[in-house]
């Protein structure tokens, strides 16, 4: 199961969440689950440290 990059929390595969490439560096896979897409919480690639809404 992965994790939303945003809260830490686990994301089930039923879950209206996203995985994306870094818009920046493209090394690090971003997973984003459905609440903190809908809120825009923020999120710092661990690579590059990109941040995005």
């Amino acid at each position: 199961m992965s994790t939303c990059i945003s809260c830490g929390r686990k994301v089930a595969p039923e879950e209206k969440a996203v995985k994306m490439n870094c818009p920046n560096c493209g090394a690090v896979t971003i997973w984003r689950c459905e609440k903190c897409r809908l809120f825009g919480r923020t999120y710092k690639c661990p690579a590059c440290g990109f941040q995005g809404p």
